[in-house]
């Protein structure tokens, strides 16, 4: 096994990780032949490196009939070779509009990064073939750039734990023949030799016939594949420069800077902007709609557009990623701090603000009280919170958000914005969100 050529290769890319200290590898078993060859070889590589850890941990995720006999399967796999092993049951609720294939990656890798021992790489048994059918996927679904660079050596979750495929640019019938060679057991799911879904059609019908009327037709792609990777690196560069120009502190998104630039390099920084909040991008159609609503729209339209995880949102020239905060109650105010519900802490201080209350005066928090009256220190006459909140470019989004501080039913401090001058007092109290 370790003069193989696979074994070699495994060894040649792990082996920059290994430099650097990251020892720790958890293997992402299914008991498919990919992902048992894949945990006999860094078994067999931490026989020459005592150093390295390793650890393997199987998913369930209740899609098939024979998974409890899979799970049992993994588990004796890393008892015969002294491995220890994890299992993780994952329920899926299979939503409109997101291919079960999705969902159930999803909740794997979120169960993966959960189990996996802390700093470990998680090791995928994704192989060559697995990229070609990707990559086909893919230009059947019409994707730009970012999409025909299918799959990626190493990758990160959310987390920030590494994802690693040391078999990407090994062939199916490579790691078969590999497996017959040391006669390792493994399983076949039966779900793959169904046609009706796209990937297994492709991996039955298409592929083998493209393979045998082009040579080298799966590594040819491949480096196709590469270089439209490397591509997307250089034009992410580029992007975040552009996008950098664009943004203020807040994230949000200057539609003058924007407009300057063409309709093409628009819609990019565009995305990237997206991409700072949600991993959901929108449809051309949808793309196009924000574009042509933020540059056409008159300073002081309310634009408002839904996206899956949230909503974009303009003001003052700006356009903001508004993500749904918690319903906020009112509650009455005992004590010197209080959690409030969209985990913001508000806290009473003593100093320049307003008196502190009377005896027969209840204090109160309450929230999204545009008509109630106030007249704020340093401001001419009283008017309404919606009034003042206008008057300070507060966007609207944020607005039912702010803590409305009461005296019985007195308005006296706007938080963060107004103390009322009726009630101002230099030794008194006021209250903030931290």
């Amino acid at each position: 096994m370790h003069t193989s050529a696979i074994y070699q290769q495994l060894k040649k890319s792990l082996n920059s990780y290994i430099e650097q200290g990251n020892t720790a590898f958890t293997v992402a078993l299914s008991g498919g032949v990919d992902s048992v060859v894949l945990l006999h070889l860094i078994r067999t590589l931490k026989v020459d490196n005592p150093a390295i850890n390793v650890s393997a941990i199987y998913v369930h995720h209740g899609l098939s009939q024979y998974a409890d006999d899979w799970q049992r399967f993994c588990k004796n796999v890393c008892v015969d070779l002294n491995v220890p092993f994890e299992a993780a049951k994952v329920v899926i609720d299979q939503q409109s509009r997101t291919s079960l294939e999705a969902q159930a990656r999803d909740a794997r890798y979120k169960a993966l990064d959960e189990l996996s021992p802390k700093g470990s790489i998680i090791l995928l048994g994704q192989h060559l073939n697995d990229q070609v059918e990707t990559f086909l996927l893919r230009l059947k679904r019409g994707s730009g750039l970012k999409g025909l660079g299918a799959m990626h050596q190493a990758r990160l979750l959310q987390s920030g734990r590494v994802c690693f495929r040391p078999l990407l640019n090994v062939a199916r019938s490579d790691i078969e023949a590999f497996a017959a060679q040391f006669s390792i057991k493994h399983i076949t799911d039966d779900s793959n030799a169904d046609e009706s879904f796209d990937r297994n059609f492709l991996r039955s019908k298409i592929v083998p016939v493209l393979a045998e009327r082009f040579n080298g037709f799966e590594q040819c792609t491949a480096r196709s594949i590469e270089l439209l990777q490397q591509q997307q690196i250089l034009l992410d560069e580029y992007t975040q420069l552009d996008l950098n120009k664009c943004i203020n502190e807040y994230q949000a998104l200057c539609i003058n800077q924007v407009s300057e630039y063409s309709a093409a390099r628009i819609a990019n920084i565009v995305r990237a902007w997206l991409a700072l909040f949600t991993q959901v991008m929108p449809s051309q159609k949808q793309l196009e709609q924000i574009i042509n609503q933020a540059i056409s729209a008159k300073n002081d339209a309310q634009m408002r557009i839904d996206l899956t995880d949230g909503q974009i949102r303009r003001h003052q020239g700006y356009l903001y990623f508004v993500t749904p905060s918690a319903e906020l109650t009112d509650t009455e105010l005992n004590h010197s701090e209080l959690k409030l519900a969209d985990g913001r802490l508000l806290i009473k201080n003593t100093g320049c603000g307003v008196r502190p209350p009377k005896a027969n005066e209840q204090v109160t928090v309450r929230f999204n009280c545009n008509s109630a009256r106030i007249k704020p220190l340093k401001k001419p006459g009283s008017n309404t919170v919606k009034h003042w909140f206008k008057d300070a470019k507060i966007a609207p989004w944020l607005r039912a958000s702010v803590p409305l501080i009461f005296y019985n039913d007195e308005l006296v401090q706007v938080v963060g914005y107004f103390m009322s001058a009726k009630h101002v007092d230099e030794n008194g109290v006021f209250w903030e969100c931290k």
